[in-house]
C-alpha cells in the first residue's frame, strides 16, 4: 500500500498483503492455512508490553458471528454460523491447522449457502502485529530528468511493500528536509544531468539540504541508501549522486546499505547493475528492520493492490457495454456488444490533432516539417519549424519537450488482443482503491488529466500510456498473474529471475520487442481493463535541444532572409496559421529543431520506429501541439560571448551549436554597442578594429556524406560570405576509404585548437551521441595538450579536468 506522508502518525493503516481468503469456485473462500500460523497464547502481551486478552487476540483473526451476519446482510438466526466461529475461536489458543480450517468450510459454510465471503476482518493479523507494521514506513524518492530514476524508485516502492512497508513514491521536490525524519527508511533514486547536476524535479529540495541554517548531525536519525543512474560517458559520472549522498552524510544521515550507481553504457542497461544492487537492499531491510513473527514479506508471486483502479463513469456506460453477473461483477458482454470499428470509413492512420493539456506547456503551430536528407539516404532527418503566439525567452542548449501520441493502428490493435473494443469509447474515471489514494491532493494517477468527459481506454492507450516502449522487468511479473496458461506463466516469470538478466535483454532490449507485441506473444494474458494504468508505463514527453538563436528566434527574419538560404517546404504565413487575430509578429517567438526520425530493422528482422520521432514525422504545417521550455544544461551566457569557442556536434548534435553561434552574433553585436556608447570616434575604431581582430570560433562537424547529411552547409556558406568569424570542419566518414571523425579533425587541427583553449582561455561545448564519441573526443583533447604544450599525459588530463571544474568544458550528449 502506497500512503501520503502526511499520514504517518496521525492513525493506522491497513498493511498491503495477501489477501487472506483468495476468492474460490462458486463464491466460496478458499482459506490459505499459512497466512493464519499466528500462535496466540492466552495472556499474551502486546509489543508495548500492554496485556492482550484471548478475546482481543482471536477477535482480530476470526470474525464474530455479528461481523459476518453485518458483511452479508443476515440475521443472526443461523445458528451454525455462530457456533463455528465459536469452535474456531476456542481453538486458537493453539496454531490454526489445515485441517481446522478445511472442517470450519465444510461445515459452517456449506450449511449457510447465503454467504458470500469471509469479512475483511478475517484478513487482519493481531492488533499488537498490526500496530507495528503500520508504522513500518518506507519513503522512496527520486530525481529524475527523463523517467528512469522514476522507473527505479517505483522498483525499490514495490520491493518495500512486499517487506510490509508503508511506501510512499514521490519526486525530492515534493518532500522537505523535516520530512526525512518521519519514516523508518528513505530510499532515494537520482540521475545526473548536464554538468554534474540535479535534476529539474530535485533542485529545491537540494538548494534546501545546502542551507547553511542545517546543523550538523540534525538527520542523524535518518535511515537512508540511494541509488545513482549516470552515463561514463560525462566527465562528472553520477556527479549528482554522490553530491547527495555525501551531503546527507555529513548531516548525520546513516546509510543502511552501500550506495548503488548504474552506467548507461551497460550492455544491459540500469537493470545490469541495479538488479544485484536490489537483492543486497532487500537482504539489508530485513536486517535492519525484521518482520513480527507468524509474518511474512508478500511473496512475488502475489499481485500488489494498485493505488487507482478505472470504472464506468455512469450507469448508461455499464448498461450498455456489461452485463452483471450474479456475485456483483461487471462482465464485457462480447457476445451482444457489435464493434463499429470495421465499418467506419477509412482514415490515414495518423494521430490525432486534439491539444495536450500538459502542465506549463505551451501550444505551438508546425510552420515546416521538412526533411533534409534525400530519400535514398538511409535516415530521415527533420527540419521542424514551430511558432507560438507570445514571447518566450531561450538561450543555446535549451530544450523543448515534445509530448508523443500512438498511432490509431497499434491502439486498435491494442483493445482486439485485450478484447476492450466494446467499452473503448465508453467514459471512465479513476477510483482509489484505499483511504490512502483519497488523502493525496491529486484525483487521478495521471500528471495532466483529461477531462472527465474525455476519459476513455482509446484515449487513454493513444495519449496517455506507452504500448510501443520496450517492457520492464516489473511488467513480466505483473503478466504473470493475468494468465491461466501454466506455460505462459512460467515463461514470464524467468524473465523476472535475476538469474536470467541475459534472457530478458536478448528477449526485449536487443530485438527492441514492445509491449504490444508481447502481449501479441502471450496471447493467453488478459489484463483487466481496470487495472491497466498500473501496469502499461506512462508515455513522457521526449526533448530536443533547441536549433534557433538569436536573430532565428524572430518569425519575421526567419520568414523572409532563411527562406532563400533553405532548400525547404513552403513556409505557412504565420497569420495564416494563428489565425487573423494573431497580432504582429514580432509577438511570436520561433522554435526550430533538428531531428533525426528512429526507424530501422532489427536482428530479427523487423522494422522499429521511435515513438515520439514518428509522431513528429506526420505533423503537418498549420497543426498544433503542446510543448514545453527547458532550461538546458551548457549554463551558456551572454557574458562568455567575448572568449573564442570551440564547438563538437556531429550529427543533430550540431543544433545546440548552430543555436549558439546565431546567439553569440547578436551577443557581440550588444556587447560592442555597449563598449562605444559615450566614447569619442578615436576610441571607438580602435575598439572596432580590436573587435575585428577577435580570434575565430571553431565547428567541428561529423556526418557520413558530403551530400546527404551535411546539415545546414547553405547556411555556413552565408554566414562566410557575411565575414563571421566562424570556421566550419567538416568530417564525412563515408566519403573517403579511410573513415574520418571529428576527433580525428581535431588532432590534424591541433596548433589551433591549443591557442584557443590554452593560450587564449577559451571554451569547448560537445554535443551528440552519447556513445563513443564523448570520450574519443576528450582523449584527443589530451593528447592536443600533451602534444602542443610539451607535457605528459598526466598533466594534460589534470589540465582538462580544471577546465571542466572551471566551466570551460561542457557536454550534453544523449
Amino acid at each position: 500500500m502506497l500512503m501520503h506522508w502526511e499520514q504517518w502518525g496521525s492513525f493506522n493503516h491497513r498493511v498491503p498483503s495477501q489477501p487472506l481468503y483468495p476468492r474460490g469456485i462458486a463464491g466460496r473462500a478458499e482459506l490459505d492455512p499459512a497466512r493464519l500460523s499466528c500462535r496466540v497464547q492466552a495472556g499474551s502481551t502486546t509489543m508495548e508490553g500492554t496485556p492482550l486478552s484471548l478475546e482481543r487476540a482471536t477477535s482480530d483473526i476470526i470474525p464474530s458471528s455479528a461481523d459476518i451476519a453485518a458483511s452479508e446482510g443476515m440475521s443472526l438466526s443461523t445458528g451454525v454460523i455462530s457456533e463455528g466461529v465459536k469452535q474456531l475461536k476456542q481453538e486458537a489458543t493453539g496454531e490454526v491447522t489445515q485441517s481446522l480450517v478445511q472442517r470450519l468450510v465444510r461445515n459452517t459454510l456449506s450449511s449457510a449457502e447465503t454467504i458470500k465471503s469471509i469479512p475483511s476482518s478475517l484478513e487482519a493479523t493481531s492488533q499488537c502485529t498490526q500496530d507495528v507494521l503500520s508504522s513500518r514506513t518506507a519513503l522512496v524518492l527520486y530525481g529524475s530528468e527523463t523517467g528512469n530514476s522514476q522507473d527505479v524508485a517505483e522498483e525499490m516502492g514495490r520491493l518495500t511493500e512486499r517487506l510490509r512497508f508503508n511506501t510512499q513514491v514521490s519526486e525530492l521536490n515534493s518532500v522537505t528536509v523535516r520530512q526525512l525524519l518521519l519514516p523508518s527508511v528513505v530510499l532515494i533514486a537520482i540521475s545526473t544531468t548536464g554538468q554534474g547536476d540535479l535534476p529539474a524535479n530535485a533542485q529545491a529540495f537540494w538548494k534546501m539540504l545546502r542551507s547553511v541554517r542545517l546543523r550538523l548531525g540534525c538527520l542523524h536519525s535518518v535511515r537512508f541508501t540511494s541509488f545513482g543512474l549516470g552515463d561514463t560517458s560525462y566527465p562528472k559520472f553520477n556527479w549528482a549522486h554522490r553530491k547527495l549522498y555525501n551531503r546527507l552524510v555529513q548531516l548525520g544521515a546513516q546509510p543502511i546499505c552501500d550506495r548503488g550507481e548504474a552506467d548507461d553504457q551497460h550492455p544491459e542497461g540500469v537493470d545490469g547493475s541495479f538488479l544485484p544492487w536490489s537483492i543486497k537492499l532487500r537482504q539489508r531491510l530485513l536486517e535492519e528492520y525484521p518482520l513480527p513473527d507468524g509474518i511474512e514479506t508478500i511473496r512475488d508471486d502475489v499481485l500488489l493492490e494498485p493505488k487507482w483502479i478505472l470504472d464506468f463513469a455512469n450507469v448508461e456506460a455499464i448498461s450498455a457495454s456489461t452485463k452483471i453477473s450474479q456475485n456483483g461483477k461487471r462482465i464485457l458482454d462480447l457476445e451482444n456488444s457489435i464493434d463499429h470499428s470495421d465499418l467506419q470509413p477509412e482514415s490515414p492512420d495518423i494521430p490525432p490533432e486534439d491539444l495536450l493539456a500538459i502542465s506549463g506547456s505551451l501550444t505551438a503551430t508546425v510552420v515546416s516539417n521538412t526533411r533534409l536528407t534525400p530519400p535514398t539516404h538511409w535516415q530521415d532527418v527533420r527540419h521542424l519549424t514551430l511558432t507560438a503566439t507570445s514571447q518566450h525567452l531561450y538561450c543555446p542548449g535549451d530544450t523543448l519537450t515534445v509530448y508523443p501520441k500512438n498511432f490509431p493502428s497499434d491502439v486498435t490493435q491494442f483493445l482486439k488482443i485485450m478484447n476492450w473494443l466494446p467499452i473503448a469509447d465508453s467514459p471512465l474515471k479513476f477510483i482509489p482503491t484505499s483511504s490512502v489514494a483519497l488523502s493525496s491532493h491529486t484525483s487521478s494517477p495521471l500528471h495532466n488529466p483529461p477531462s472527465p468527459s474525455d476519459l476513455t481506454l482509446r484515449k487513454l492507450l493513444t495519449n496517455y500510456l506507452d504500448i510501443i516502449s520496450i517492457p520492464r522487468r516489473s511488467f513480466f511479473s505483473q503478466l504473470a498473474h493475468f494468465t491461466d496458461d501454466p506455460f505462459h506463466r512460467e515463461r514470464l516469470l524467468e524473465f523476472t529471475n535475476p538469474e536470467y538478466i541475459d534472457e530478458l535483454y536478448d528477449y526485449t532490449t536487443r530485438p527492441r520487442r514492445s509491449i504490444l507485441e508481447v502481449l501479441q506473444e502471450f496471447e493467453s494474458v488478459h489484463i483487466p481493463w481496470q487495472h491497466v494504468c498500473s501496469i502499461i508505463p506512462f508515455m513522457r514527453g521526449r526533448q530536443f535541444s533547441i536549433a534557433s538563436g538569436g536573430r532565428l528566434k524572430t518569425v519575421e527574419y526567419a520568414l523572409t532572409k532563411l527562406s532563400a538560404i533553405r532548400n525547404s517546404q513552403e513556409a505557412a504565413p504565420i497569420k495564416e496559421l494563428h489565425g487573423k487575430r494573431s497580432g504582429s509578429q514580432k509577438d511570436h517567438t520561433r522554435f526550430e529543431l533538428l531531428i533525426a526520425i528512429v526507424k530501422y530493422r532489427t536482428v530479427i528482422k523487423r522494422i522499429r520506429q521511435g515513438v515520439c520521432t514518428r509522431y513528429i514525422a506526420s505533423l503537418q504545417p498549420g497543426q498544433q501541439l503542446s510543448v514545453t521550455l527547458q532550461k538546458g544544461a551548457l549554463g551558456i551566457s551572454k557574458t562568455e560571448s567575448d572568449k573564442p569557442v570551440i564547438m563538437v556536434g556531429p550529427g543533430t548534435g550540431v543544433a545546440p551549436m548552430r543555436a549558439l553561434i546565431y546567439e553569440r552574433l547578436v551577443w557581440q553585436k550588444e556587447t560592442m554597442q555597449e563598449s562605444t556608447s559615450g566614447q569619442k570616434g578615436g576610441d571607438t575604431q580602435m575598439r572596432e578594429l580590436k573587435g575585428n581582430t577577435r580570434p575565430t570560433d571553431m565547428l567541428f562537424f561529423g556526418c557520413r556524406n558530403s551530400q546527404a547529411d551535411f546539415f545546414f552547409k547553405q547556411e555556413w556558406e552565408t554566414l562566410k560570405k557575411e565575414k563571421v568569424m566562424l570556421d566550419v570542419f567538416p568530417a564525412f566518414s563515408r566519403d573517403q576509404k579511410n573513415k574520418l571523425y571529428v576527433q580525428d579533425l581535431i588532432r590534424s587541427h591541433a596548433g589551433r585548437v591549443y591557442e584557443v583553449l590554452a593560450v587564449q582561455n577559451g571554451l569547448i561545448y560537445i554535443c551528440g551521441s552519447s556513445g563513443k564519441m564523448p570520450q574519443a573526443v576528450r582523449e584527443s583533447l589530451i593528447e592536443v595538450f600533451q602534444q602542443q604544450g610539451n607535457i605528459n599525459h598526466d598533466d594534460a588530463e589534470a589540465y582538462l579536468i580544471a577546465m571542466e571544474k572551471t566551466g570551460r568544458y561542457k557536454q550534453e550528449t544523449w
